[in-house]
């Protein structure tokens, strides 16, 4: 009994340790990502193609499930809160559902599986190539050259994407309603008005900058931190979108208490 509780509280402080190890390179990342400013020769060109490539290869996939997701929400509100509730009920429903959750959380977590994994897999095959190591040989900073370029780009492109997608499943909520539920423009506009507050578009924008945030330090992390060959770029990949995706989900949380709950 004595063996087997000093074993649990060995590999709890191995966990602990571990996980304060990991705070601290993390950390340490930070301050080589906020070194990197120094050379905006060197980050800016790199962060518009960065960005180039978020915004263009993102836009598809992110208005087709913001379209699928808007439709649904409209569908499903009318199900749910037509008879002795107002019709123009399902036009507040869907506009607060889309701007305050829907949008931001649904291209934040899309967005964690497409760009977090690209970038934790490009940055881990060069970390195990030694392409990295090349580079600081060379006197160069991986941080302005590799880091600083992904981390500015998601935070350029991911906002401007969640307006996108807001408008998008709004348009596509409204005609699924209309579609389906007997409500005219007028009834849905009024509902997404009666309930409207103008924070709510900003809130919407902030949530989308803190993932964005999120998702390209993450990535960066992970890919930067790779080791043992091909299996380690593996493991980083999914770690990146897993630790991306669970930090969404809290920073989803701990910003509707701070933001929304007086």
């Amino acid at each position: 009994m004595a063996a087997a509780l000093a074993q649990v509280q060995q590999r709890t402080g191995r966990f602990v340790l571990d996980g304060l190890a990991a705070v601290g390179r993390f950390a340490a990342l930070i301050v080589e990502i906020g070194r990197g400013l120094a050379e905006p020769k060197v980050w800016l060109p790199r962060t518009f193609a960065e960005a180039h490539n978020i915004g263009i290869g993102s836009l598809f996939i992110v208005l087709l499930i913001s379209a699928f997701a808007g439709g649904v929400t409209a569908l499903q509100a009318g199900y749910q809160f037509t008879g002795n509730i107002p019709i123009y009920v399902v036009g507040a429903i869907v506009t607060q559902s889309i701007v305050l959750e829907l949008g931001p959380v649904l291209v934040g977590l899309i967005l964690a599986g497409r760009i977090g994994a690209r970038y934790a897999a490009e940055l881990g095959t060069m970390r195990v190539t030694e392409q990295i190591d090349a580079l600081e040989s060379l006197g160069r900073s991986p941080a302005s050259h590799l880091l600083l370029p992904k981390v500015l780009a998601c935070l350029l492109m991911i906002p401007v994407l969640v307006v996108f997608a807001d408008v998008v499943a709004l348009l596509s909520g409204w005609f699924a309603a209309k579609q389906a539920l007997p409500i005219t423009d007028q009834d849905f506009a009024y509902g997404a008005r009666v309930f409207w507050r103008p924070f709510d578009a900003y809130y919407s924008i902030i949530k989308a900058a803190f993932f964005a945030l999120t998702i390209g330090l993450v990535s960066c992390y992970y890919g930067y931190m790779t080791r043992f060959g091909a299996a380690g770029v593996g493991r980083s990949t999914t770690g990146a979108v897993v630790s991306s995706s669970v930090l969404i989900l809290l920073l989803d949380l701990v910003l509707a208490k701070l933001l929304l709950v007086p």
